[in-house]
């Protein structure tokens, strides 16, 4: 009942690399101790003790200016120990993909398909374990942000065996530094040319799939101003690039490139050969769309689903002006009004949910098994790495707070909850309605509290 209770309140609608360029130091006006409780929970995966102990001594400002600005950082031993173990840790890409392909051939589909899966199951458990503990909270987040938004879906082909390396060397030494450097990265990884199909695309045989998400999804944006003459330009570009089978890297091919001059958005691309791909990325990178569609979608994920305008057209500026310096368009969004007007009014998706449940609950206690994490997320429908669609997650509060998604919570509150003896940290969160602070005071164990606590409207918010 007292379950029941919680559920009924009404749920508040939501509205490794270092930066290249200096980073001027963050003004933040106002540093209670509620304000930084809901910074952590806006800015990293979730407030803790030990997260909260490290922006009361830094201060919110300093604290901030550490994340844009990230030294590195190990996660707790136990942690660490984990990730160093796995294959997609200790091999490189290479050496996997030879072994798989002789694999392949040598012995039967079964053993291939389970060895796939043991080497996705890595990627996944990699993500959620600096998820949880890692130091550096934001370029986490910002990781994440962006393998969402360059999104590959893992079971296409031999995909499991390359998500790990995708996320660990195109997205992540670029998911606070310039958002060409990350455009660059992806067009070139082969989980991205396998999944999008441009490693089939070939003078004669055109294939525009990734042209066309290219220009969509990763830079201009629907409304960016290009035409379907534009996509099928772009796709003459793209063709010869591909993946060597061998070695499961990026090749050039010039025998299946297009040689002949391309009108792309208005600018001749004349026949380069290899370098044809940076004359276009430069384009899509730098055009004015893609400013306003990146700089939005970063406000969309850290400040509302309906952004103020005006903050996005200060973020495009700092874009523009700072050659697309991931963490100076951040710095311009965490410094705004706008932003700290938002705090804790951000509906979380699952992801949200789960992992600032268990970073409360574990702290720096290390995780059992990220198993049944990785089934928790594929019941509430957003398992890691197995978007189908190109184009990620949806980031907004609609997509995810229905009554069927709420009792997917509760059910994980309880597996949560009930693993811990103690009550749980209250100052998680920056503030209590009245119902929820007379429901945990009818709580009759500190597990029931726990379970009242992850069950509860606020809970919910970011």
């Amino acid at each position: 009942m007292r379950l029941l209770l919680i559920a009924a309140l009404p749920v508040v609608a939501g509205c490794g690399s270092v930066p290249q360029a200096t980073l001027d130091p963050v003004a933040w006006p106002e540093d209670s101790a509620a304000v930084q409780v809901a910074l952590l929970n806006r800015v990293s995966w979730g407030a803790n003790r030990s997260s909260f102990g490290e922006i009361a001594a830094l201060g919110s400002a300093r604290w901030l200016d550490r994340q844009l600005a990230p030294a590195p950082a190990s996660l707790p031993a136990e942690a660490q120990a984990a990730i160093d173990g796995m294959t997609i840790s200790r091999r490189p890409l290479s050496e996997i993909a030879g072994e798989l392909e002789r694999q392949r051939r040598e012995t039967d589909r079964q053993a291939y398909q389970q060895e796939l899966g043991r080497l996705g199951r890595e990627a996944q458990a990699r993500t959620l374990l600096r998820a949880i503990y890692a130091p550096n909270q934001l370029q986490e987040h910002m990781t994440w942000f962006w393998m969402n938004h360059f999104n590959v879906y893992q079971f296409k082909g031999p995909l499991r065996a390359l998500i790990g390396d995708y996320e660990e060397r195109a997205i992540r030494p670029h998911a606070l530094g310039r958002f060409r450097d990350l455009l660059d990265a992806t067009a070139r990884h082969p989980a991205m040319l396998i999944y999008l199909d441009n490693a089939r695309n070939s003078a004669g045989r055109i294939n525009e799939n990734y042209a066309r998400e290219l220009m969509e999804l990763h830079t201009l944006g629907v409304d960016g101003g290009y035409s379907q003459r534009d996509v099928q330009e772009l796709a003459r570009v793209l063709t010869g690039f591909g993946v060597d089978p061998q070695s499961a890297s990026f090749h050039f091919y010039p025998r299946r490139h297009d040689p002949g001059t391309k009108a792309l958005l208005g600018t001749t691309i004349r026949n380069g050969g290899a370098g044809e791909l940076d004359q276009a990325l430069d384009l899509l990178a730098r055009h004015p769309a893609t400013a306003r569609f990146i700089c939005r979608k970063l406000a969309v994920f850290f400040v509302a689903d309906e952004p103020p305008p005006a903050l996005v057209e200060r973020m495009t500026q700092t874009f523009g002006a700072t050659d697309g310096d991931i963490a100076q368009v951040l710095r311009t969004l965490f410094v705004s009004p706008e932003f700290r007007a938002s705090l804790g009014a951000k509906f979380k998706d699952p992801m949200h949910y789960t992992i600032s449940a268990l970073r409360l609950v574990l702290d720096s206690r290390p995780l059992p098994d990220a198993q049944p994490v990785i089934g928790a997320l594929a019941r509430m429908g957003q398992p890691l790495f197995a978007r189908p669609t190109p184009d990620g997650y949806p980031l907004t509060r609609t997509d995810w707070a229905s009554a069927g998604q709420l009792t997917a919570r509760f059910e994980i509150a309880r597996g949560i909850a009930y693993r811990v003896p103690d009550r749980l940290w209250q100052g998680s969160l920056a503030s209590l309605s009245e119902p929820t602070r007379q429901a945990l005071e009818q709580a009759v164990s500190p597990r029931e509290w726990n379970l009242l606590l992850l069950s509860s409207p606020e809970f919910m918010q970011r």
